[in-house]
């Protein structure tokens, strides 16, 4: 076989490198960025009472609830596989169904109500697509135990308490709160209630949901006899009477002025048991909150909200930023739903007989994050991340006096790392500067010989040596690099961090 054949056929057998479709790496910066939110909200749900939780990302496929097994494998839309007892298990699809397998399982020794907040990712097998992705990140809270509507305005009291905490301003958020039991009892009140109409119900329902995208105009021709869009598809209505679609729309309009809702919900409602009671527990959410100092402009009545109807089975909430960003056309939109939850009874029940109310909030921290950007917030946007301080080896012979310095800053508290490749001075100062190090400590054999290091500021160096214009002055000048005695490295380190402008430390 010749060279160029040999060489032909290694390249053929190496593996592309490539993430799969819905899939994302995230680097350090971001990371970081991330951690200082999450930090934030978690430090508001201590606040409230809440314990941390951490529950496998792996679940028994039926504890799951949602996706059951068929004869071959469990439905789509979740990552399943076979143990080799050939029991199926299948990735978390959201952390609230493994916090009521958690709940079940600990029933006995655990205090109620029970209250706790869990992080992590949570996975999806969907067709993946802009915004949509197979692996993301929640931040949940819930509290388990109690029936209380004090239960479901404290979560809403919370997550209004979270993005204002993350530097979301007043009036740039709201926190909207409807209830099935409502929703359930409007169909009761225009006549489609029943399994028969179970499919209308849902053509309703979902018409309700886009409110916010097609206005009330778009939402009638949904409850009538269909809506065809921009692209001339074509979506077939409820067949409504107009009747009936005035009621839905000025239900489902209440909510919408920005203040009280202004719809009569007891008097729409008065021939629906369960939709009475429904008004009831909302009417009390939101004197809870007022109480607390919750104005409508941070949490109020919204018969708008339409999430996870076939889950909750009691109030459901929105969190909504109201603030105006660009769609992927450039058309000005308001940037919506960044998390929600609500009350889900029945969850914990589908392993004990007993009857075991909850209700909860997950936030979605991708989009949270996104949002946070879009405003500034100095959480997510104040510093970039900072690397280490790097020991340059100029000296391959000196290897453990380079170790020792290292070792001595980390003693202190200094993150640090000693250069491990081969490479010569100038290709150390870029590395650090790609590790985007604040600081590089520099001791060749002149600077060991008179006992001393050079401790070089790059970013400041970076600066100084734009206005240098020949090699000679960058020479003679030495920008933003100072001499000390080895002695004083770990205190002229420290010192050199904390002299940094706070923007540019870590």
């Amino acid at each position: 076989m010749s060279k160029s054949e040999s060489t032909s056929n290694e390249t053929n057998s190496r593996v592309e490198a490539r993430a799969p479709r819905g899939l994302a790496d995230r680097e350090a910066g971001e990371l970081a960025a991330t951690n200082r939110m999450l930090d934030v909200i978690r430090s508001v749900y201590e606040l409230y009472g809440f314990e941390a939780l951490e529950t496998p990302a792996i679940e028994y496929t039926d504890a799951l609830g949602k996706f059951l097994p068929d004869q071959d494998r469990p439905n789509e839309g979740v990552f399943s596989f076979q143990d080799d007892d050939e029991q199926w298990l299948s990735l978390r699809y959201d952390l609230t169904a493994p916090l009521a397998r958690f709940v079940a399982q600990n029933f006995d020794r655990l205090p109620k109500p029970y209250r706790s907040f869990r992080c992590g990712p949570v996975f999806r097998n969907e067709k993946p697509g802009p915004g949509r992705f197979r692996q993301f990140m929640q931040f949940d809270a819930d509290t388990v135990g109690s029936a209380s509507p004090a239960a479901d305005a404290e979560i809403c009291m919370m997550a209004a308490d979270a993005l204002e905490k993350l530097g979301i301003a007043r009036g740039d958020y709201v926190i909207k709160v409807n209830s099935r039991k409502v929703l359930d009892g409007v169909m009761q009140a225009i006549g489609l209630s029943g399994e028969d109409n179970a499919g209308r119900r849902l053509i309703v329902l979902r018409a309700i949901d886009k409110l916010d995208r097609l206005g009330p105009d778009g939402v009638r021709q949904l409850l009538g006899d269909g809506r065809k869009d921009e692209s001339g598809d074509f979506t077939r209505g409820a067949g409504l009477s107009l009747q009936a679609i005035d009621t839905i729309l000025s239900f489902s309009l209440g909510g919408q002025g920005g203040g009280a809702a202004t719809v009569d919900l007891f008097g729409l409602l008065e021939k629906s048991e369960i939709g009475a009671q429904g008004a009831e527990e909302l009417t009390l959410i939101e004197n809870l909150a007022r109480d607390a100092g919750y104005g409508p402009d941070r949490i109020r009545i919204d018969p708008s909200v339409v999430r996870g109807l076939e889950y909750y089975t009691g109030p459901v909430f929105e969190a909504d930023l109201t603030f105006e960003t660009r769609d992927e056309k450039g058309h000005p939109v308001r940037f919506g739903s960044v998390g929600g939850g609500g009350r889900y009874d029945g969850l914990v029940g589908r392993f004990r007989s007993e009857n075991t109310p909850a209700t909860g909030f997950s936030i979605g921290v991708s989009r949270l994050f996104a949002a946070l950007k879009l405003v500034d917030s100095p959480i997510v946007t104040a510093r970039p991340h900072v690397g280490p301080v790097v020991v340059l080896v100029l000296d391959r012979e000196r290897l453990a006096d380079y170790q020792r310095m290292v070792a001595q800053l980390r003693a202190a508290g200094v993150a640090a790392e000693l250069y491990l490749g081969a490479a010569g001075m100038k290709a150390q100062m870029k590395y650090a500067d790609r590790r985007n190090s604040p600081l590089v400590v520099i001791q060749g054999s002149d600077e060991k010989a008179r006992g001393e290091i050079q401790i070089k500021d790059l970013v400041a160096g970076a600066k100084a040596a734009g206005e240098i214009a020949t090699n000679e002055e960058w020479k003679a000048a030495r920008p933003a690099q100072v001499s000390a005695p080895e002695s004083e490295l770990v205190e002229r380190v420290m010192a050199a961090l904390a002299d940094r402008p706070a923007e540019r430390r870590s």
